[in-house]
């Protein structure tokens, strides 16, 4: 199993993003190549999507043609709509009688700032849409992680963070992970570090009076391999394995933390590869959002 580069290029999906000029909110876009099948696996307790009951099981559309994270709270969902326009404008979406309709799902992360915030509108969406590319999977303060912040359980002003990107290649396939990393808890630099904290996490959340809905973290796992729904799902919860080892606390009432999977092949894992490639999802979605945080890779 080998990680790879924060600066890569990831086959068969793009990534687009679009920063505030005021450097305060921002929105990123995945758009593969062709409609990919998908899962969402939400488990904070203050999410905020868009299209994520089209994707669960039983559903008629189970692929999706772009999947947008945003800042900006319920406000920057809007973003969506311009992914949509410019998917329309390449003829893109699912089949109807009239025309294709772009399937676009969305989470929010929260980055209001002050009495009259910024926040990401449908011109953003169709910016970050358009400048996509497969090279573009980058860590920074950038798009959807622009105005990101951590560690507000111990420190309420929050430290800042942004998108963290990390590349997992194994013989069944190669995984990569995007995440914008708004999260309540603090970033684990590694193993000790978690665990000697652990009381002090838990006198901190005794004391702190965090706001609902103002944490989480929100991303996409992409998976080169030949993939079916099930399998999507696995994935999908080992991503969440990830951000547990990650951050601490994570999943907490406060955040809304959720993970979008999306392969590029279907087919169907063998049970090796399959746990092989959970366990890359792991490891990805781990350096993922320790690259969100400066000096913390």
């Amino acid at each position: 199993m080998k990680p790879e580069a924060e600066y890569f290029s990831m086959p068969g999906f793009r990534v687009g993003h679009w920063t505030h000029p005021a450097g305060t909110t921002g929105c990123s876009v995945v758009i593969p190549d062709t409609r990919s099948l998908a899962v969402v696996d939400v488990r904070g307790g203050a999410p905020g999507t868009r299209e994520t009951s089209l994707l669960e099981e039983g559903r008629l559309v189970q692929r999706v043609d772009a999947i947008v994270l945003t800042g900006g709270s319920a406000f920057g969902l809007s973003a969506a709509d311009g992914v949509m326009r410019w998917l329309r404008e390449q003829g893109r979406g699912f089949p109807t009688a009239s025309i294709p309709v772009p399937i676009v799902p969305a989470a929010v992360l929260f980055d209001l700032r002050g009495p009259e915030p910024d926040w990401p509108d449908a011109d953003a969406g169709y910016l970050a849409a358009s400048t996509a590319a497969v090279d573009n999977w980058t860590s920074g303060p950038i798009g959807a992680g622009t105005g990101a912040t951590v560690d507000k359980i111990v420190n309420p002003g929050g430290t800042p963070s942004g998108i963290g990107a990390a590349r997992v290649s194994t013989a069944a396939g190669t995984i990569a992970a995007l995440l914008a990393v708004n999260a309540l808890g603090e970033i684990a630099v590694d193993r000790e570090s978690a665990i000697s904290k652990g009381e002090e996490l838990i006198l901190a959340a005794n004391q702190t009076q965090p706001r609902a809905g103002e944490n989480t973290t929100i991303g996409v796992v992409v998976v080169d391999a030949a993939v079916n729904r099930d399998d999507l799902v696995r994935i999908g919860i080992a991503a969440h394995d990830g951000l547990a080892r990650a951050i601490h606390p994570a999943h907490t009432p406060f955040d809304g933390d959720t993970i979008f999977v999306l392969g590029r092949r279907e087919g169907h894992l063998t049970p090796s590869d399959a746990l092989q490639l959970s366990v890359a999802t792991q490891h990805a979605v781990l350096r993922a959002v320790r690259h969100s945080v400066p000096k913390r890779s």
